[in-house]
């Protein structure tokens, strides 16, 4: 039975009443344990309905003033983000056919919403009056910002369009909104749909023990009763934590080349293909750009960013230039060591990984596997907290059953500052293939804000979600990770760190909301420079089952090995970042060119190794065709250079220096974490660093400085 039939065919629950709406509830800890499908569509549409009489209310009495604009506009937005934002993240990490079908009927009415007021002239004339009016001169430089970004966005969400121009950009935006969704679902369901049962020894030779573990419970759940790791039957699937060890350590060559093939041409067939929609998506980003009188979807989208097109493409060369010799060196490196342990012929892209984690274990003797025993994730946990207390002079601890939780392995915690609570958060670690998106990410529940205080405080605390997908715990084993795990969990921290200690009062700036796009991933990659550490590494790195420290030789083979194939790493996410651009740019859909084309073709000049023909990486690049970063991936590399620069200020004042390291940290979080969107963000960086950014740091730390010179 299809998805779509169980959805149809299963029975009807009663209404719930709209007074015990768990979705509707006041509060800034959800109702997570409560909130079931069936109320989401009784429960948005009460609330739009809300939401509309109050911004009629608005609009009819307006005046351009703070409290008389800005303020009502925080509430209604505030209500519409709570509770859209639970669905949004139930979506994301609790599928199931119902929810989608719920979704999916309240999603336009949902847009209808947020278009009404991105165009509402009343509330657009009253803060072009509150800009050029008197009481512009009693406002702070951060509530001015709010002002500027809000005319901004009232452009661009088409406040000036009339006519048949409007209805036309509403219905893109109607249309653009279910096919993000339609995307994300058609990759879910796509990589959920491979499952591959293995039952000879030989067919798993080389996996390690923790991914057979993996696979043994994979297949039991599955229905093979008594699959245990060392006798199978084992089940791979194209879940990142069950793909990825069979890619770097299945000895099966046939394995490899099929689990590569069906992860690369993920959601491009079928019910679940995503070509169509990626065409139709870019044809109608490029008609909204040129309905705003943009030549082109990337400039609309730098409209609202650091950068412009030219300076993004301008860093992408710069940086694809100081890496394609190091890249090439890489390619040929693993070929020649292949070689020599007597692989004959070319190596195809499904050897690549199985050999450079050869290559890695000869040449540094380190292995991912043998790293895992000292990761365990609730060390790892207390390491990166003790590391906050050491940077930013934050408490984090442990608040378990202070706020419900939507699935018995998510952690709540709490952040204090001086003893008394500063934020919270929530934390969701473990990979559930069948109902929880891959990646990993940060999210708000709630952000700060005075005007929604509750009575007597001065501010409604933060609130944040993070989210990732490592391995569970197999057996009576905790959760074993790998060192990128660890970097992705200081990564995603990074971003909550950034919400939760905003000392922005106005709800509208505090925590990561008025950010330029491409300066949000500078908190997260800066707390990935930390991961390697030495003080920070030795406070969690230990045995689990001994609580023996990482040896000594160990932590220095990670350190050597901490830029092997650096070229390869910076080319690939290079070769993201300009085949967004070019897609958001030059490409005309339906002119005899695919998208797959381009991609094709931008390979020639970023790659060292061309992609298969049959490569569909696009069809699953959520990140541009249902995320927020559409002509925005290059974001990625453009606050990385800022965020390697930021710990270079650490590197420069000495990482030994326990006083220095305070006192910066304590400058970090004074600028970069406090200052939110309330100001610019290259003013906030220069406040911190007291100068511009420069590339140097973010090629030294890659070790591509010297073939940049060369």
């Amino acid at each position: 039975m299809t998805a779509e039939a169980a959805a149809v065919e299963a029975p009807v629950a009663p209404p719930v009443p709209l007074a015990d709406n768990p979705l509707l509830a006041d509060v800034s800890f959800p109702k997570f344990d409560q909130v079931k499908p069936e109320h989401v569509v009784p429960g948005v549409k009460h609330l739009l309905g809300q939401l509309h009489a109050e911004i009629d209310k608005l609009e009819a009495a307006v005046e351009p003033t703070w409290a008389g604009l800005v303020e009502p506009l925080e509430r209604i937005s505030d209500r519409h983000q709570r509770v859209w934002g639970i669905v949004s993240h139930l979506k994301g990490v609790k599928d199931s056919p119902e929810l989608r079908a719920a979704v999916e009927e309240v999603q336009p009415e949902n847009v209808k919403l947020s278009l009404r007021l991105s165009q509402s002239k009343p509330l657009y004339q009253a803060f072009k009056a509150l800009r050029e009016g008197t009481a512009w001169a009693g406002l702070t430089p951060g509530q001015r910002r709010i002002v500027d970004n809000e005319l901004r966005d009232f452009v661009l969400g088409g406040v000036a369009l009339e006519g048949e121009a409007k209805e036309r950009f509403n219905a893109i935006q109607q249309e653009l909104t279910q096919l993000a969704t339609k995307f994300s679902n058609n990759v879910l369901d796509a990589t959920k749909a491979y499952k591959k049962l293995l039952t000879k020894p030989e067919e798993v030779a080389g996996l390690p023990a923790t991914s057979l573990g993996l696979a043994a419970q994979t297949a039991a759940r599955e229905g093979h009763a008594g699959a245990t790791a060392e006798a199978g039957p084992w089940m791979v699937t194209l879940d990142f934590p069950s793909y990825f060890p069979v890619m770097t350590h299945a000895r099966s060559r046939e394995l490899r080349e099929e689990v590569y093939r069906a992860y690369i041409t993920r959601a491009s067939s079928g019910d679940s293909d995503n070509a169509p929609l990626i065409e139709k998506i870019l044809t109608l980003r490029g008609e909204k750009a040129r309905l705003l009188g943009y030549p082109s979807f990337a400039d609309l989208s730098m409209a609202s960013k650091m950068a412009d097109l030219g300076r993004a493409e301008a860093l992408l060369e710069e940086l694809r230039a100081a890496s394609h010799a190091a890249g090439l060196a890489d390619r040929d490196e693993v070929a020649a060591f292949a070689a020599s342990q007597g692989f004959q012929g070319e190596l195809e892209w499904w050897d690549i990984t199985f050999w450079a984690e050869r290559l890695r274990e000869s040449k540094y003797n380190i292995s991912d596997e043998e790293l895992r025993p000292y990761f365990a994730l609730p060390t790892v946990m207390q390491g990166l907290w003790q590391l906050a207390n050491r940077l930013f002079g934050v408490e984090v601890v442990p608040a378990d059953g202070e706020a419900p939780v939507w699935h018995k392995d998510v952690r709540f915690f709490k952040v204090l500052k001086a003893g008394a609570p500063k934020a919270y958060f929530y934390f969701d670690p473990y990979s559930r293939p069948a109902e929880k998106r891959g990646g990993a990410w940060m999210a708000e529940v709630v952000g700060q804000s005075s005007l929604l205080a509750p009575p007597g405080q001065a501010v409604r605390l933060p609130v944040a979600h993070m989210v990732c997908n490592q391995m569970e715990p197999v057996g009576d084993k905790p959760s074993l990770m790998t060192f990128r795990e660890v970097e992705t969990l200081f990564h995603e921290f990074g971003h909550a760190l950034q919400h939760m200690l905003t000392e922005v009062p106005e709800g509208m700036a505090s925590g990561i909301r008025n950010i330029e796009w491409d300066a949000v991933e500078l908190p997260s990659q800066f707390m990935e420079n930390w991961a390697y550490d030495r003080a920070t590494l030795y406070s969690f790195a230990k045995h689990y089952e001994t609580g023996e420290p990482l040896p000594e030789e160990l932590y220095q083979r990670l350190k050597a090995a901490k830029n092997f194939r650096s070229g390869t790493q910076m080319l690939r996410q290079l070769h993201f970042s300009c085949v967004d651009l070019e897609l958001h740019s030059r490409f005309v859909p339906g002119q005899g060119k695919t998208v797959f084309d381009v991609d094709q073709e931008v390979a020639t000049r970023t790659l060292v190794r061309q992609p298969l023909p049959e490569d569909r990486f696009l069809c699953t690049f959520s990140h541009i065709f249902a995320g927020g970063y559409a002509a925005g991936y290059y974001s990625y590399k453009w606050a990385e250079v800022l965020s390697a620069d930021a710990f270079n200020a650490f590197e420069e004042a000495g990482l030994d220096d326990e006083s220095a390291v305070r006192d910066t940290g304590a400058r970090f979080r004074d600028t970069v974490l406090a200052l939110g969107g309330s100001v610019p963000p290259a003013e906030v960086f220069k406040r911190f660093r007291g100068r511009e950014p420069s590339t140097k740091p973010l090629l030294a730390h890659n070790g591509l400085l010297a073939t940049a010179s060369a």
